[in-house]
């Protein structure tokens, strides 16, 4: 990505009130949550302010929305890498209390 397509994505980010990393399901919420807040239909009343807002949480949202689908996993190992399940796990949730090794320490 280049730097102005990141800085569009840290600047969606901050709009929406998210962390440095957010699930689309956390995207979905905050954006549904500051709609609730803004939108004309729901307060009562229409502003300039407000038609602005909704028109810059939608422009967030769809641009992190296309950042997210852009995004592409491998769902196959590599031919000459075996992944080995304690790697992956600890990968994944090594740094959890609950799941890592290191948990009681």
């Amino acid at each position: 990505m280049t730097k102005e397509e990141w800085q569009i994505v840290d600047d969606a980010r901050r709009l929406l009130r998210l962390g440095e990393r957010a699930t689309i399901g956390e995207v979905k919420r905050a954006y549904r949550q500051l709609c609730k807040q803004y939108h004309p239909d729901l307060v009562g009343e229409e502003s300039a302010e407000q038609a602005a807002m909704i028109r810059g949480l939608t422009r967030c949202y769809t641009a992190l929305m296309q950042h997210c689908n852009q995004f592409r996993i491998p769902l196959v190992p590599p031919e000459d890498e075996r992944i080995d399940p304690e790697d992956w796990w600890m990968d994944r949730f090594g740094r959890d209390p609950l799941w890592g090794k290191g948990k009681g320490k």
